[in-house]
């Protein structure tokens, strides 16, 4: 395997972190969880005030369906049910969590985090509770951060990642309109036994490229005042060419750098849970990562783009569909806004 491009050469800010100091303890996941609205929108109803129909929908992106939230529910609403399902799997009680983070760019509030809310829902009184936002690679960085921490202190974690995106889309936009999806997942981190655990993470920034993905209003930078709701900045929007150049470009090889600092082979890994951003952009990306073992893992034809859950809800149902298989290494690669992508290696 020819070695691939140097840290430096990589751009933005990062940190890799293949390898565990002699200090720590193996962590690895113990269940997992997901929660969707059971509100189904179509292509058609999607795309009504955009323009554009199922055709065009499908061929731009392979996506069907999605979820979107009812008005009463907030994303600590669909990140607690999720971990609720999680906590199930592993068999974990919510007292027994040490942390619990929750990484989302859709919060029910500014403040407080909305993981406090989903601390107080769980009765999981003993854990602290944080939120991450690195758009749709907030999963993987919020998995390496409560990784850290219990690989150093012991005990449980529960990482969820959950977005309400229904919320900040324009309706007239064909460009995000269409892509987006709510919905939650998590999984619950523990003591690794049997060879399993998290084998590493990698976390880049790019923050030269921050503007690509963002919602300009509602922060300190421009507060969400009526004049800011009139001119449509309360909504995401998506540079979309220069945001496909960009995960083109960089996560194949930023996939290779962090493959080879730990120490694996492309042929060695059997699974890819990547995040569900387009299926047209996943096709080219496959192409590129040369991973020729691994299957592939969608959900975003029935649940188009879920943000920060869409890593966490398609990797929940992989397990629950029993295609993995223990020993077997499973690589999560998120990319999104930031710009950001952050990668993580299980061993199942």
């Amino acid at each position: 395997m020819a070695d691939p491009a140097p840290h430096e050469e990589c751009g933005g800010v990062h940190a890799v972190r293949p390898n565990r100091s002699r200090e720590s303890a193996a962590v690895a996941v113990l269940g997992t969880g997901s929660y969707l609205p059971d509100r189904v929108v179509t292509n058609t109803e999607a795309g009504v005030h955009a323009g554009v129909g199922d055709a065009w929908i499908v061929r731009k992106t392979a996506i069907r369906h999605r979820r979107w939230a009812h008005p009463e529910q907030a994303t600590s609403d669909l990140a607690t049910a999720a971990a609720r399902r999680a906590l199930d799997s592993a068999g974990i009680d919510a007292a027994e969590l040490s942390v619990i983070v929750v990484a989302t760019s859709t919060p029910d509030r500014p403040q407080p985090p909305t993981a406090a809310y989903v601390q107080h829902r769980l009765g999981a009184r003993y854990a602290g509770a944080f939120d991450t936002n690195a758009v749709c690679s907030g999963f993987v960085f919020a998995l390496a951060a409560a990784e850290s921490m219990l690989a150093r202190s012991g005990g449980y974690g529960l990482v969820i990642g959950a977005d309400i995106y229904s919320r900040i889309l324009d309706p007239g936009d064909r460009k995000t309109v269409i892509l987006f999806g709510d919905g939650a997942g998590a999984v619950v981190l523990g003591p690794a036994t049997g060879g399993r655990g998290v084998s590493g993470s990698a976390l880049h920034t790019f923050g030269e490229l921050g503007d690509l993905i963002c919602v300009p209003a509602g922060g300190s930078r421009e507060p969400g005042a009526p004049a800011a709701w009139d001119s449509g900045r309360h909504y995401f929007t998506m540079n979309g060419r220069a945001v496909r150049e960009f995960v083109v470009r960089n996560l194949p090889r930023l996939v290779k750098q962090f493959l080879h600092d730990s120490a694996v082979g492309p042929s060695d890994i059997a699974h890819l849970v990547p995040h569900q951003a387009n299926g047209v952009l996943l096709d080219d990306l496959i192409a590129e990562l040369d991973l020729p073992e691994a299957v592939v893992h969608r959900t975003l034809v029935d649940y188009g783009n879920t943000g920060a859950a869409s890593i966490p809800i398609t990797l929940d149902v992989a397990a629950r569909r029993g295609a993995l298989n223990p020993g077997e290494l499973v690589l999560l690669a998120g990319f999104g806004g930031g710009m950001s992508v952050g990668l993580s290696l299980l061993r199942w």
